[in-house]
């Protein structure tokens, strides 16, 4: 079998998430500060073709991106990506679909981030690494909305105009996650000219030659300033200086020094970034105020919300592609003949466990992509109460910050357990083997539990910055949502077993919770103990929730449209498998967070040993 048209997208599904069931064809399309052209019928167009073009142009470079090498050229500090790869990205941008979420004033479609999110997928699933090299647009963006109206003339605009990539510059080899660490340096040189000192590690894409200009946004710390994060400012640092008239200079003080050999994501140049070792590396402050980690949250929490997508879009694929497999693949004897030596072969998705694997698949994939589209559309509503920061949309500002852990820290570290488990497994031996494309998909996916924050990160910042430091009144507006599904009893009789499992879960992550706070008040090492599975807990509950409601959409849709009765039956099976086989498993995290202890902790390093 040849890879390289390996990608299989859901539109059903995301066409369900979108207007089935978020229904954003009545609150978000057509309102400000969304493009007012925008309808149902013209999204439904617009991501039919976002579909064609990755299903062909961006999934036919997939396996090239990882088996072609980048080209880097030490002398100059330039790195060549893969011919094919870098067709895909033109033919993409050619295409305008990456201006898809960009306001009208700047060129782009004015789409909200639900349907951005359905871009996201498909370009992600197809080819992770040309989603990476898309950046550019993002970081216009950014810069259109905390920089000054010159620097947005300057920048946001040309950015668009010029396809130019964009990256985002924290990491430092000593520091790593601890970013307040970093060490790199600001002097300022009068007027707007900073020049910046420092190395930087891991850079998404700090080099490529698809553009004709990078804009790096770069963390550094301004000479005087405090230790930490709150002593850090954010630049904005070209690749090739940037005139205020937006003509193109000189080539600034900024080069690739290394570039990562990595296990997968291969076509992505992941860079070492050295700032004015031979030349100066001209940089300007962000917004002219030194409010650099609140400024590169902007970046941070949706490069977190990009990357879950993209963990989702790959399970999503891998199911549909281990589908296909076990619907040909003839192995074996149904199991209840098995002791009969002359019964028929039968395709392998006739064996239980094979089906189970695949519900397992379907269920986690079905259930991200709720998490994925329902965290974007709260984010549809913020941008229409005023953005973020704005005082009508503060209540729904925190709901979305404490779901981005869920989407990132969740969504990544169960697909890459999934992959392996269930993926792969369905191949059996051919899935180890490159003839399939799940072997890549696997090395592909596994970074993105550790970008942009490990996954204990995630945790941490779910329980004390989004749960407890509110005293619980973000969650409360989640349990209110599924309390509500519980009373009005979605899906009438066929769904009551799925909502009194619902119920008990629920009830089991309240006490989980408030087992743990009581036991961080002991000791904070409780949190890093348990906290990755809570952290779970509440994703799970987050999902089966939407399960649960999707199924209760599905059941009225079968009785509107029975010609579409698999699809529907579909739906209601995976909120099913969701909550009898996953739910129960939050009742054991309860008892283990009640159980926690801290030998572990107080053990002598030579146990290890």
């Amino acid at each position: 079998m040849s890879t390289a048209l390996h990608y299989k997208s859901n539109l059903r599904d995301i066409f369900f998430n979108l207007f089935e069931y978020l229904e954003v064809q009545k609150d978000t399309l057509g309102k400000a500060p969304f493009s007012s052209s925008l309808d149902e019928e013209t999204a439904r167009e617009v991501l039919r073709g976002v579909e064609k073009i990755c299903s062909t142009e961006l999934a036919g470079s997939f396996v090239d991106s990882d088996r072609i090498p980048l080209e880097f050229d030490k002398a100059t500090g330039d790195v060549k990506i893969p011919a094919s790869l870098r067709r895909s990205i033109e033919k993409y941008q050619e295409a305008g679909f990456h201006r898809l979420e960009l306001p009208e004033h700047l060129g782009g479609f004015g789409a909200p981030p639900s349907m951005h999110v359905g871009e996201l997928e498909m370009v992600a699933g197809s080819n992770p690494c040309s989603a990476f090299y898309l950046f550019g647009t993002f970081v216009a963006r950014v810069l259109e909305r905390i920089g000054t109206d010159p620097q947005k003339a300057r920048f946001a605009q040309r950015i668009v105009d010029g396809n130019w990539g964009g990256t985002m510059v924290l990491t430092e080899p000593d520091a790593g996650s601890d970013v307040g660490a970093g060490k790199a340096r600001a002097s300022h040189k009068g007027g707007e000219e900073w020049h910046i000192t420092g190395t930087k590690r891991f850079i998404t894409n700090g080099d490529f030659d698809v553009p004709e200009n990078i804009i790096h946004l770069v963390l550094a710390r301004p000479e005087g300033a405090g230790a930490g994060t709150k002593g850090l400012s954010l630049f904005i640092v070209p690749k090739l200086w940037v005139h205020e008239d937006g003509s193109l200079g000189e080539r600034n003080g900024v080069y690739v020094t290394n570039l990562e050999k990595k296990m997968g994501i291969k076509g992505s140049a992941t860079c070492e970034l050295t700032f004015g070792d031979d030349k100066p590396a001209r940089g300007i402050l962000v917004g002219e105020v030194h409010d650099g980690i609140r400024q590169m949250f902007h970046v941070i929490e949706q490069a977190r919300m990009a990357v879950g997508v993209k963990s989702m879009a790959t399970l999503s694929t891998a199911y549909l592609n281990s589908l296909d497999y076990a619907k040909t693949r003839v192995q074996g004897p149904d199991l209840a003949r098995a002791t009969d030596k002359a019964s028929e072969r039968v395709r392998i998705i006739q064996h239980p466990d094979v089906r189970r694997m695949l519900m397992t698949q379907k269920a986690h994939a079905e259930g991200m992509r709720a998490l994925c589209f329902f965290t974007a559309h709260v984010q549809d509503q913020v941008e229409i109460l005023g953005g973020h920061g704005a005082s009508e949309s503060k209540t729904l500002d925190r709901l979305n910050d404490m779901l981005l852990p869920l989407v990132k820290g969740y969504c990544s570290e169960k697909t890459y357990e999934l992959l392996g488990s269930a993926s792969l497994q369905i191949y059996g031996g051919s899935g180890y083997c490159m003839d399939y494309p799940i072997e890549q998909y696997i090395r592909d996916q596994k970074i993105d539990s550790l970008y942009e924050g490990t996954t204990q990160i995630q945790a941490l910042d779910l329980l004390f910055r989004k749960i407890a430091k509110d005293g619980g009144q973000t969650f409360g507006l989640l349990v209110s949502r599924i309390e509500k599904t519980i009373a009005r009893e979605a899906g009438g009789p066929e769904l009551a077993k799925e909502r009194e499992m619902l119920g008990k879960a629920l009830g089991d992550v309240q006490a989980t919770l408030m087992a743990l706070m009581g036991k961080v008040a002991e000791s904070v090492y409780h949190a890093g103990l348990v906290g990755n599975r809570v952290l779970f807990a509440v994703a799970e509950l987050t999902i089966a929730w939407l399960l649960v409601d999707h199924a209760a959409v599905a059941l009225a849709g079968k009785a509107r449209k029975p010609e579409d009765a698999d699809y529907y039956d579909g739906k209601v099976a995976s909120a099913r498998f969701f909550c009898r086989n996953v739910l129960p498993g939050l009742t054991l995290t309860r008892k283990l967070v009640e159980q926690s202890e801290l030998g572990l902790t107080e053990l002598r390093e030579e146990v290890f040993g």
